[in-house]
């Protein structure tokens, strides 16, 4: 929570609103007869005519089906809180379902097991050495109550962690990474919450205004996207969880940080929706703004080749190569990622780099995401695109593909490898004796033929300052008191400064997900909640000769306002030529009394898209 100095001083710095824009990313398909019939998918117009603002149990409505968002909706539901979910897609995971899934989480069971010994106490260290100004009090429940309320909450649901990576600041490896990265991190959660009949979802609707009575929060009023109609629902209670906003650029620009000078490129890389809309409805509600220049952005951001005209790019990097300047020279260590190599990229007069490396290291290349997990994806659409990446069988003629001076990548790439050979990189530090982290095995000789060239941006990822919060997750007035009501979770509260002014990685889905479950908790403990519901699977349906009444091709012809998702996975579906029945078997053999999807059936289907393989 903001102590009274941070208070007046945030109160001074962020009183004016912003511009809020839509923009986009990716998930599942859901809901397609109603889709296709042009129904309405949401929810009843007005809370207080619906049966559950009837049953006079505990209402809460959530703003946001992401992470924190569904963790939220979880703890409640089970609970027995009637819980309205409410997001302007019409699937579920929001950023974290596309995101590498990687969570930092301390003295795990898998820690144990890989010999790694772990506590909080030196988490706890960690975090405030490398944050520098990191929310303390918070930083200290992360550490405490990872190992329960992430790492043993999580794997209860069923999330499975494969592996434990290595990431900067930490001084052991804490960096629990996913099977299926973020799609196999998410897709639990929500799976879990459609097992109760009092957590409903509606999709398509953003919520425009925050409705108050005598001071308290009572709802929100929402505009239903395909219909452009409006609709109010009610709640005891209203959680936002709308994510950050670093999708939108011109946000991005009006908060960027005084010290650093804003780059004529840069790439959006955060969710679809991260574009600040629970910022502007907090704001509006009297909420204060904290730290909103603290800004987690990477500078391994490619223009997304599905997107080539756009300003969307993706993270991709090649950890075992090098990066250099425009004149062809290396100015960072690369292994300290964002906060070393940020800086520097920053003040040059081309805010660019170039990657290099070579066939023998090919196959460390990688990009961020849960749909990016098949390498032969990765080939086809960016290593072996020559818009993004240049090959070439000497080192002079990559220079010249990639506008590099010759004499200096070539001189500069002669140095790396007699550093690698000494085995101590002198010039950054980036291995050595002492560096135990990464040895000479991460750092390998670049003498392999072919050679790659990558350009890389600026990519706008994650928010490290959002809606003020206390340690209950109840927004904050600009006089450091709680609204009454009204709550906020994960990004939008700039992950309640767990990460001050630099993050470790991985500390942003767990610091989600541990402030859905405090902000639940807290309206638990101000409710008078009956404790026993139990969890009801929602009903399956069927159909078969689907072709018979949907003509899919002549659907997604089109686009329509609320029907990305819709038409950005059917058409992979008529790319892959694949039968209905392969993501809605659920609907064979067809019954025309029970002609509607399981939502939690549709789940199992979200992996044929996320970390296809090709």
């Amino acid at each position: 929570m903001p102590d009274a100095t941070q208070c007046r001083t945030h109160s001074l710095r962020y009183l004016v609103g912003s511009l809020f824009a839509l923009t986009g990313l990716f998930c599942l398909l859901v809901f397609l007869p109603k889709l296709i019939a042009g129904e309405e998918t949401a929810a009843s117009a007005d809370g207080s005519s619906d049966p559950e603002a009837q049953s006079g149990q505990p209402q809460v409505v959530i703003v946001g089906a992401g992470i924190s968002g569904l963790s939220a909706a979880l703890e409640l539901g089970r609970a027995g809180v009637q819980v309205t979910v409410m997001d302007m897609s019409s699937v579920f995971g929001g950023h974290a379902v596309m995101s590498q899934g990687g969570v930092t989480i301390i003295d795990t069971p898998l820690q144990r097991e890989s010999g790694i010994a772990d506590s909080p106490d030196l988490a706890n260290s960690d975090f405030l050495t490398w944050g520098e100004d990191a929310n303390a009090g918070w930083v200290r429940e992360y550490v405490d109550s990872s190992r329960r309320d992430l790492y043993d909450w999580l794997t209860d649901l069923g999330v499975r962690f494969e592996k434990i990576d290595t990431a900067p600041g930490n001084s052991v490896d804490r960096f629990h990474q996913p099977v299926d990265r973020g799609i196999g991190l998410v897709t639990p959660i929500y799976r879990a919450c459609l097992k109760y009949d009092n957590i409903r979802f509606v999709w398509n609707a953003q919520a425009t205004k925050l409705l108050s009575e005598q001071g308290r929060v009572v709802g929100i009023e929402a505009l239903q996207l395909r219909e452009s109609q409006t609709s109010r629902i009610s709640g005891d209670r209203v959680v936002l969880a709308t994510g950050g906003f670093q999708s939108n650029l011109e946000m991005v620009r009006e908060f960027w940080p005084r010290e650093m000078t804003f780059p004529k490129r840069i790439l959006a890389g955060s969710g679809r929706n991260s574009v600040g809309h629970g910022h502007r409805l907090a704001q509006e509600a009297g909420g204060q703004l904290v730290d909103m220049d603290r800004q987690w952005n990477y500078f391994t951001g490619i223009p997304d080749p599905r997107h080539a005209d756009g300003d969307r790019g993706l993270s991709a990097a090649n950890m075992y190569g090098i990066i250099v300047n425009p004149q062809g020279r290396r100015f960072a260590n690369l292994h300290n990622w964002a906060k070393d190599v940020m800086p520097p990229m920053l003040r040059q007069k081309q805010v660019t780099v170039w990657w290099i490396f070579d066939e023998a290291s090919k196959a460390e290349f990688t990009v961020s995401g849960s749909d990016w997990s098949d390498f032969k994806k990765v080939e086809r659409l960016i290593l072996d695109n020559p818009k993004l990446v240049k090959k070439a069988e000497t080192i002079e003629e990559l220079a010249e593909l990639a506008g590099l001076p010759s004499e200096n990548l070539t001189e500069t790439i002669h140095r790396y490898n007699h550093l690698v050979d000494r085995g101590s990189d002198d010039d950054f530090e980036r291995f050595g004796p002492d560096r135990t982290e990464y040895n000479n095995t991460a750092s390998p000789k670049i003498n392999t033929p072919p050679f790659y060239a990558m350009q890389s941006w600026p990519l706008t990822r994650k928010s490290m300052g959002g809606v003020g919060v206390d340690r209950e997750c109840r927004v904050l007035d600009r006089h450091c008191e709680p609204i009454p009501g009204l709550y906020a979770v994960g990004e939008l509260t700039g992950l309640v400064g767990i990460n001050g002014k630099a993050a470790l990685e991985g500390t942003f889905l767990g610091p989600c997900i541990l402030t859905g479950r405090v902000a639940a908790r807290s309206i638990l403990d101000r409710s008078d909640i009956p404790f026993d519901v139990s969890p009801t699977k929602v009903k399956a349906s069927a159909t078969e000769r689907c072709a018979d009444c949907h003509d899919v091709e002549a659907l997604i012809e089109t686009p329509r306002e609320g029907f990305w998702h819709f038409e950005l996975a059917h058409r992979i579906v008529l790319q892959r030529e694949l039968n209905c029945l392969q993501c809605h078997a659920e609907l064979a053999p067809y019954s025309e009394d029970e002609h509607h999807m399981d939502p939690l059936a549709l789940t199992d289907t979200c992996i044929g898209c996320h970390v296809a393989q090709e």
